[in-house]
């Protein structure tokens, strides 16, 4: 009996990570990412293009970069770069999305919003 209640919990689980593959998998390719700084001594605006992989945010350049996106469309990421430190978070609509970001420039904090756009 064990060995059926162990068979099926590994069943479900493995339908519940397909499910969730497929379900991020709406947001695979290329986008368009364009930070804005609203306040602090951060530079006035960033622009760059991050690869989606089932819920997987990466930038090719970028080694201390992590992000993921869930099937929502919920979107977490953060960036270290020499002194520089943002983290962010926001949502995916389709082929756009828009969130909010803060972070730091040396000792200088400072806070802006993001927008995307999927290539």
């Amino acid at each position: 009996m064990k060995a059926l209640a162990l068979s099926i919990l590994v069943l479900v689980c493995s339908l519940a990570s397909a499910h969730a593959a497929r379900s991020s998998a709406a947001f695979n390719g290329s986008w368009n990412l364009a930070f804005v700084t609203e306040s602090g001594t951060c530079d006035p605006s960033y622009n760059f293009t991050v690869n989606i992989s089932n819920g997987l945010v990466t930038h090719p350049n970028l080694v201390r970069f992590r992000g993921y996106v869930q099937s929502s469309g919920s979107v977490r990421a953060s960036v270290a770069v020499q002194d520089k430190y943002a983290s962010g978070s926001g949502r995916l609509f389709g082929s756009s999305g828009k969130g909010t970001w803060t972070g730091r420039s040396g000792s200088g904090r400072c806070l802006g919003y993001w927008t995307a756009q999927r290539n």
